[in-house]
């Protein structure tokens, strides 16, 4: 295998600040180093964590190229790089796995320590970055930065798939499957009969209710305040739809009384204290569980009633699915394309990556459950 030196220019789209509008502009992409993959995208879906990292709700630095859930084809690697070659379908993991740090040698952990979402740094492991437009410095979004047609991530952010996988959609498998779909099936374990609330009707959320039907629960109660996602979450598996501004209880009260003694699982999707409440208020004092996925604002505090905890309720945080990336991912593509999962309605909208403004535009006003960015 011949290493690449070149530098590739190529466009991307680049956040200079917080709160303005993303700028498609032509970047200069570095060769990977060691230990590095640059990768030629394919797709890139647009994720509610990207949202938050362009408002400043999640401490970054800017300027910086977002995205990170990502499907491609390796372009080139740099010395050490074994697991992947040039020409090899690969997705993109915001949650790495080296195989040698304590959560990944753990049975159960997964949350690797050379992640770089807590905290951010914005830089590659040698603390320096693959980018550069106008002369200046761009800044990497988790290590993988997929708003842009080439990037640079370490290898252990790399998991190679099955060359059968469709690049149109399997991007999915990187994130939103994983964190949701199988926070139900894999984390929870929801059980047949089971009854479920799931805050949070995006695209996380909906793969939550895909998960809880695919489990065989007996009712699926979607909470969210865009009544325009119900048609879609009730197609997807939810019998009953709340919007809590048009209550005249807490929507936690409004779950316990339709259930009678709470819910068996409680999926919070959105990222605030208040529906992290709700979501715990909402299951059964006793053998309730709580599965926290949505990702809170920095020096936010969740306070518990302590008296109630010894009831038995447990609350969950849960990342990707409890799945050590690299070993478990490309085994749940297998799975789709053996058609044991069907992630298809999920992807409910694609649009070339020159028209990422629309794509954000549908976003925001909760027309989409996912839209992938085709490059």
């Amino acid at each position: 295998i011949v290493l690449c030196q070149q530098t590739i220019t190529c466009r991307a789209a680049i956040a200079w600040k917080t709160n303005s509008p993303l700028a498609i502009e032509e970047v200069q992409v570095d060769p990977p180093k060691a230990g590095e993959v640059r990768i030629k995208l394919k797709s890139t879906g647009i994720c509610g964590s990207d949202d938050h990292v362009l408002k400043g709700l999640v401490p970054m630095h800017f300027p910086l190229i977002p995205g990170h859930e990502g499907a491609g084809i390796v372009e080139s690697i740099g010395t050490g790089v074994s697991s992947v070659k040039p020409g090899d379908k690969v997705l993109i993991l915001v949650i790495p796995q080296c195989r040698e740090c304590n959560s990944c040698l753990h049975l159960k952990g997964n949350f690797c320590e050379k992640q770089d979402v807590l905290p951010a740094s914005g830089l590659m492991m040698d603390g320096t970055s693959r980018f550069t437009c106008k002369g200046k410095r761009i800044y990497h979004s988790f290590r993988t930065s997929t708003f842009s047609e080439y990037t640079v991530v370490p290898e252990f952010s790399v998991a190679k798939i099955d060359d059968a996988a469709p690049m149109d959609k399997i991007c999915l498998i990187s994130c939103e499957v994983p964190t949701g779909y199988w926070a139900a099936v894999h984390s929870a374990k929801v059980t047949p009969g089971s009854i479920c609330v799931v805050f949070g009707l995006g695209g996380i959320g909906s793969a939550v209710v895909m998960g809880c039907k695919a489990s065989g629960a007996s009712r699926i109660i979607g909470v969210d305040i865009n009544e325009e996602k119900f048609p879609r979450a009730r197609a997807l598996g939810v019998t009953d739809c709340l919007n809590p501004r048009n209550l005249k209880k807490p929507v936690q009260q409004v779950v316990k009384e339709m259930t009678v003694v709470g819910v068996d699982f409680a999926f919070e999707a959105i990222g605030l204290v208040d529906t992290m409440l709700a979501a715990w208020d909402s299951c059964n004092q006793s053998y309730g569980v709580c599965l926290i996925i949505g990702w809170a604002p920095p020096n936010t505090k969740l306070c518990l009633e302590a008296e109630t905890i010894i009831s038995g309720r447990t609350m969950k945080g849960v990342c990707l699915g409890d799945y050590k990336t690299r070993d478990c991912i490309p085994q749940l593509v297998t799975c789709y394309l053996q058609n044991k999962i069907n992630i298809d309605p999920l992807a409910t909208h694609q649009l070339p990556f020159d028209q990422i403004h629309k794509a954000f535009e549908l976003y925001h006003a909760g027309k989409v459950i996912r839209c992938i960015l085709l490059f």
